[in-house]
């Protein structure tokens, strides 16, 4: 198949998909589409692109199929401990002259990172003032994510993650172990909203103090990250905090020059106004 040929196949499939479904998909950075798109046209055991955008618009179970391939699900506790470290450092002083805290987790996939920040919200006293509203695209992770239950098979890079991330008790203190899977204490789920938000189509819904998107922007294109940028900077409070990944940065965005670093490797910032 020529390349040619190849774009427009996903072109066309990306359009139809936003146009039935009001899913949008095409602004994601192409290498990453092109390969998830691939991996389901061979799991659905199809030939060409074409023919699966045949089956997405007729079936809506292989759409679903579809989300869950082009969603982005790469997670864990505690991910980049040297983040966790930072923000106890740098950003819990400042939150605690809030009388309430708002945070959203945008992209929260199953919501490990969600619990991670509840855990180290409850050890700096913050927790019970807090709200984190944690989003995503994908109806099936945030599921996920609502049960707050996780393999038992992860809990041993979990638990080092967390004994690095600036820890102050045991993780097996936030989770009762069942079976092969770590159920976390329902009192961590008690003050977070989880909720359906797509922050390709879906626009500001409250005002915070802290924005936590790390590792989604990634598999965006440079057009999407300044349209995703104009959307945190509209959401955040004035002198609020937005964490990005290690990956990414406000360079090249409408918003560069709108916010203070406070730890230019862990990718926090400080909206000036």
């Amino acid at each position: 198949m020529s390349t040619e040929l190849e774009v427009l196949e996903i072109e066309l499939l990306t359009e139809g998909i936003f146009r039935h479904y009001g899913v949008d998909f095409r602004h994601y950075a192409y290498a990453s589409l092109r390969r998830r798109i691939w991996n389901c046209v061979r799991a659905e055991k199809l030939s060409t692109v074409t023919q699966l955008l045949d089956r997405v618009l007729h079936d809506t179970g292989s759409m679903e199929r579809l989300l869950l391939q082009l969603s982005v699900n790469v997670t864990s506790m505690f991910r980049d401990p040297g983040f966790y470290r930072a923000f106890r450092e740098k950003v819990v002083p400042m939150l605690r002259s809030h009388p309430f805290i708002r945070i959203w987790h945008a992209g929260c996939s199953t919501g490990e990172e969600v619990y991670s920040m509840a855990i180290l919200l409850e050890e700096e006293g913050l927790y019970e003032r807090s709200r984190i509203y944690a989003t995503d695209m994908n109806e099936a992770v945030l599921a996920q994510a609502r049960k707050g239950i996780f393999s038992m098979d992860m809990m041993t890079e979990y638990t080092r993650n967390y004994a690095l991330s600036g820890a102050k008790a045991q993780l097996s203190d936030y989770y009762l172990a069942r079976y092969d899977f770590a159920l976390f204490r329902q009192s961590l789920r008690r003050n977070v909203v989880f909720a359906h938000h797509n922050l390709v189509t879906d626009g500001s819904f409250n005002e915070f103090n802290v924005i936590l998107c790390r590792n989604v922007m990634i598999y965006f294109d440079r057009e999407l990250q300044s349209s995703v940028h104009r959307l945190f900077y509209a959401s955040l409070r004035r002198f609020g905090i937005l964490a990005l990944g290690r990956k990414e940065s406000l360079r090249g965005t409408d918003h560069e020059g709108d916010y203070l670093e406070l730890d230019p490797v862990e990718r926090i910032y400080r909206r000036m106004a």
